[in-house]
């Protein structure tokens, strides 16, 4: 009952929000990496080269996990769109839906295996151009590979500003973002105009706000649209790599 007295109200603010801004909906896009989970046992094939799914429970990439919960806050607070993406096969698609259960509006996913970063990359770029976003959020690295170049490369693609290591971001007027990224020396405050790529990861929320699916979130998902994109052109063989 206390769950769907909480998404009620949260309905009907961002109705009221939507209806109370003549500009358009901020637009934001959540890119999802789809990892094995850190407590599955890890197998190889017979020859040690490749590796095998078989019996993997796979889960939201955890820097990805920080970023679409921010996302969430920015749609609760600001009326904004959120939308899902993951650059995969079929077998994505229940983290999709876990994802729109927290509550994107749509998910999208590039039916393509994602064998290495730059292809992957390229296909989120292909994809933002015909379908631009104010916001794109993504985990600075994934946790199977550490490649952390995708956002980068995003980024190199697209007439963007970027923020790396992202620890913080706040909207503070209709088309600027206040970021705060992490570095070495000492966390550094941004004032940054959209369209805005951000590559977050943990502090970007606090670990106890992570938004998780509850019962209405679960049967909403259901209905929201999960559109699939095809990619025609094959990928070159090379070693499998999300973010």
């Amino acid at each position: 009952m206390r769950d769907q007295l909480i998404e009620t109200h949260l309905q009907i603010k961002k109705e009221y929000i939507r209806t109370q801004n003549t500009d358009p909906l901020m637009k934001i896009l959540v890119c999802l990496s789809v990892v094995p989970d850190i407590v599955t046992k890890i197998q190889f094939s017979t020859d040690n080269k490749r590796f095998d799914p078989t019996g993997i429970s796979f889960i939201i990439n955890p820097h990805d996990e920080f970023c679409l919960t921010k996302a969430i806050m920015l749609q609760e607070s600001a009326g904004a769109k959120v939308d899902v993406l993951t650059v995969g096969g079929v077998t994505t698609e229940a983290i999709l839906r876990k994802a729109l259960a927290i509550g994107a509006d749509e998910a999208i996913r590039i039916d393509t295996d994602p064998v290495e970063s730059c292809y992957v990359a390229q296909k989120i770029v292909d994809f933002i151009k015909t379908s631009p976003y104010n916001l794109i959020l993504m985990g600075k690295e994934s946790i199977d590979y550490n490649g952390g170049i995708v956002p980068a490369l995003v980024t190199a693609s697209l007439d963007y500003a970027f923020v790396n290591a992202c620890i913080g971001l706040d909207l503070i007027e209709a088309n600027r973002i206040k970021a705060v990224c992490e570095s070495d020396a000492d966390n550094k405050t941004l004032s940054c105009e959209l369209p805005l790529i951000a590559a977050g990861q943990k502090g970007l929320v606090d670990e106890k706000d992570l938004r998780i699916p509850n019962m209405r979130g679960i049967m909403t998902a259901r209905n929201k649209p999960l559109r699939v994109n095809r990619a025609y052109k094959s990928p070159s063989q090379g070693t499998s790599h999300n973010l």
